[in-house]
């Protein structure tokens, strides 16, 4: 379990990873399962009630049907939010927390290069995105008969969390190029945050300004729901788009961390 680097991060993340995946299923389906409740015509009415604007802000503009209350409410809301607090603390520490701590160099006293350590270390990081989001997609899967969301298939499930993994990995990639590039935890905390602020507000804020609707297009939220991958299935232009940025991103921070003298 422990002979190399890729193996040796996901272990000892493993405790985090639990945490993560139980803290996002069981968020995750509670919000699924008011579907149910949701799905009445009094909470309909009150709904359509609210204003235009604030529906389109929160992606509540379509949720007479399973599927678009649980991308507005599930995968465009809770579950990504945590989604990308997961990325941007794992992603922190693949590089910058053992350098802040004063261990990466002791590390890398091992027979591994720098480019080895850290591309192996994001694969981990990216190996526990995929078991939480696989594990959570198995969960709402045993919510398609109690929680009446039958109306949505196994497929169109499967999509939107192709959507997930690489939407979650983008945002571990930005952190992991960060603190790669720069040695410094509160760096790469701060730009993946940062991102992941600025990408809600150009989904469903920004985009409500005379003039600035292009906005949207440049939101990993928008790559991720603006599809509709629970309607339409894999949007693969999304997800092209997002596989690349997670591999140029990656690549840039690498060679940064390659270049640059280790803090002791």
């Amino acid at each position: 379990m422990l002979r190399n680097v890729f193996t040796k991060w996901l272990w000892d993340a493993r405790r985090s990873v639990l945490v993560w995946t139980l803290a996002i299923v069981v968020v995750g389906g509670g919000y699924a399962a008011f579907w149910p409740t949701i799905n009445t015509p009094g909470i309909q009415e009150a709904l359509e009630s609210y204003p235009q604007g604030l529906r389109e802000a929160l992606n509540y503009d379509d949720l007479s049907t399973a599927s678009g209350y649980l991308t507005a409410s599930v995968y465009g809301l809770i579950v990504a939010l945590l989604l990308v607090v997961y990325a941007v603390s794992a992603g922190t520490r693949i590089i910058a927390g053992d350098e802040e701590a004063s261990t990466l160099d002791l590390i890398l006293a091992h027979p591994v290069s720098r480019i080895q350590l850290a591309l192996q270390r994001f694969a981990s990081f990216v190996l526990s995105v995929v078991i939480i989001v696989s594990v959570f997609w198995l969960g709402m899967l045993a919510l398609i008969v109690p929680a009446q969301l039958d109306d949505i298939s196994t497929g169109q499930f499967a999509a939107m969390h192709v959507h997930l993994v690489l939407f979650t990995s983008f945002f571990g990639a930005v952190t992991y190029a960060t603190g790669a590039a720069t040695g410094r935890k509160s760096f790469a905390i701060g730009i993946g945050s940062g991102v992941g602020v600025l990408g809600y507000f150009a989904q469903g804020i920004i985009p409500q300004l005379e003039g600035l609707e292009w906005v949207e297009n440049l939101s990993p939220f928008h790559w991720l729901i603006g599809g509709d991958p629970l309607r339409n299935g894999l949007q693969v232009g999304d997800c092209l788009l997002m596989l690349g940025l997670v591999g140029a991103v990656v690549m840039w921070g690498s060679w940064a961390f390659s270049r640059r003298d280790i803090a002791v």
